[in-house]
């Protein structure tokens, strides 16, 4: 959930270092810092501040380091200890400073253990036990005054041995000011290697120097000079530095959430995978032929995604699937089937737990399917196959425009794996809605200013809760749904299904609970307007979201009206994402980076 950037070469190194961040911030926004050595006077020059990027730019902005030399940065999403210049990353002690991403498990015992032996720690984190274990190293074997660099491997191999957990570590070393150590365990860690010198990171878009990369794989141990020549297949296999085509910047909008809600539109496409009226997906040859079941892993949005997944697949397919949090199926020991599918999704490809399921699933014998819309990614390299989303870049931390892209994926994937059931008529049908549906999602941006008038009535209410209420493919709506106002507004939200509010969540209806409905006209709503009823009757507040004017709704947004459900479908998730949105601006908050967020969670 942090980022890493490192750098070997001869360029000035803290606009490199600052603009790898930036590219790297969307993962981590508590805290920053960068550490740089140059050989002419090797020295430590160590900047760290809390809050975002801006801050270590402005606290450097006097700062130059030219010739020779390493610099590491890091940018920083909090687990060990608060957000604080102190506790942000790099790590210092005696001549060496780190940058690391992931959780040591075991440091409290190792942090003990060096305490009763004098060291002094400075920071409330587990990565700061690196530093001290790098140097314990060299004490022991009475290296602190003049280590060789095979020596220094040698302890940082001695180091990273005693370490339990996930981690991508960078180390610089005073007696080794052209060097950087590294390591990679279940955390990604990238090397690639250009005109101006060496670079890491721990995601491709802080690699734009460079054309050519390696993904280090687990158990990577190395150290690289500037002086010591070197190919990246020596590495490993070398892959394409991909730059995302989407833009970073505003483009006229007010925040990037509020740009990639609005080209959501353009980077939705069917990519060709419809001809001849069937779908083609790109996978090989009878890979999706005599599955038993399915099961799907995931996390947050992309678990929301899987759920509708599972509507659409059972549906049209009659295959059965199951769900399941990627957090929870490494552990609780989920019986598996012979010739059952794993269905691993995630927008970057890097989440930590889905990761861990997706190991899992392949140990015991299970083809794997990786759903992402980033092609060199740990999870694309580590699955059987991959169907890319291909929603461009996402930099708005909460997602939107990524778990549309994967919701349709699964929709196309569903009528893949159903097309031999369905009946030409039927797939024609689909095939029609799915057209509509890409509509309905440009249509939906229409109802933009009627949803930022009517989210500043319900702030006047005050609701001291969010219900949102849907049935079939609209439960996880109303899920994500409340989940998007959560991540943005900060106030207390669920989703339900419709029918479960009369067994148990009714108690809280009064005049101060406001209940988002999602009343489709081709899906069960005289069902959701039977649980619209019960609310209204207890005083509830109703926010109906609809094609149908309701009588008895509070508040409603009137969408437009498509004859299959899942461009109502569409239509309403647009909907609830710029709903999200505009509760949040109102109360002055930041959208793209909402507080304890980060985009890529890369820690379990």
């Amino acid at each position: 959930m942090c980022g890493i950037v490192g750098y070997i070469g001869k360029q000035e190194k803290r606009a490199l270092l600052i603009a790898g961040l930036k590219e790297l911030e969307y993962r981590g926004y508590d805290s920053a810092g960068l550490a740089t050595l140059e050989k002419k006077c090797p020295v430590l020059e160590i900047y760290k501040t809390d809050g975002k990027i801006n801050a270590l730019e402005n606290l450097t902005q006097d700062f130059t380091s030219k010739g020779e030399g390493v610099g590491i940065a890091h940018t920083r999403w909090a687990t060990h200890g608060k957000p604080s210049a102190t506790n942000a990353h790099p790590h210092v002690y005696a001549g060496s400073a780190i940058v690391h991403n992931g959780i040591i498990e075991n440091y409290a015992t190792l942090k003990e253990k060096l305490q009763k032996k004098g060291h002094v720690f400075s920071s409330q984190t587990d990565s700061e036990i690196i530093a001290h274990l790098f140097e314990a190293q060299l004490q022991a074997q009475n290296l602190q005054s003049a280590p060789t660099k095979e020596q220094a491997l040698q302890a940082f191999q001695k180091t990273i041995a005693q370490l339990e957990g996930a981690y991508a570590i960078l180390l610089i070393n005073t007696h080794f000011p052209t060097c950087i150590f590294y390591a990679k365990e279940r955390s990604p860690l990238l090397i690639a290697l250009a005109k101006q010198g060496i670079f890491f990171a721990s995601a491709p878009s802080a690699l734009s120097q460079a054309s050519q990369m390696v993904r280090l794989e687990d158990g990577s141990i190395g150290v690289l000079d500037l002086h010591t020549p070197f190919k990246l297949e020596d590495l490993g296999t070398p892959s394409a530095v991909i730059q995302d085509s989407t833009q970073s910047d505003l483009e006229g909008f007010q925040t990037l959430m509020q740009k990639e809600i609005y080209e959501q539109y353009k980077v939705l496409t069917l990519l060709g995978r419809i001809k001849a009226q069937r779908v083609h997906l790109e996978l090989p040859k009878g890979f999706l032929e005599n599955l038993s079941c399915l099961s799907v892993v995931a996390c947050g949005s992309s678990y929301h995604a899987g759920l509708v997944g599972k509507y659409l697949i059972e549906d049209l397919a009659q295959l059965k699937v199951q769900v399941e949090l990627a957090s929870e199926y490494r552990y609780a020991h989920f019986a598996t089937q012979a010739k059952e599918l794993l269905i691993a999704i995630s927008q970057s490809g890097e989440s930590a737990d889905t990761l861990e399921a997706l190991k899992l699933a392949k140990s015991l014998g299970l083809n794997t399917l990786a759903i992402c819309n980033t092609q060199n990614s740990t999870m694309s390299a580590l699955a059987h196959a991959t169907l890319l989303t291909h929603a461009g870049l996402e930099r708005s931390v909460a997602s939107t425009k990524a778990v549309v892209s994967q919701i349709l994926t699964l929709w196309l994937l569903a009528l893949e794996l159903g097309h031999k059931r369905l009946s030409k008529q039927a797939l024609q049908e689909q095939i029609q809605a799915l057209h509509a549906s890409m509509q309905a999602i440009q249509d939906a941006l229409e109802l933009h200013p009627q949803i930022q008038i009517l989210s500043a009535q319900i702030l006047k209410q005050n609701p001291k809760g969010y219900f949102f209420m849907g049935r079939g493919v609209f439960y996880p709506l109303a899920l994500e749904g409340a989940l998007k106002l959560k991540e943005l507004a900060y106030v207390h939200a669920q989703g339900y299904a419709s029918a479960e509010m009369k067994h148990g969540p009714i108690a809280l209806a009064d005049c101060s609970l406001l209940s988002i409905a999602l009343l489709p006209q081709n899906l069960l709503f005289s069902k959701n307007l039977s649980n619209v009823e019960e609310l209204r009757a207890r005083d509830g507040l109703i926010f109906a979201i609809s094609p149908t004017p309701i009588d008895n709704a509070t508040f409603q947004i009137q969408t437009k009206p498509y004859p299959h459900y899942m461009p109502e479908f569409f239509s309403m998730l647009v909907v609830l994402q710029l709903f999200a949105l505009e509760m949040a601006q109102l109360k002055g908050l930041d959208v793209d980076k909402p507080r304890n967020l980060a985009k890529s969670v890369t820690v379990e």
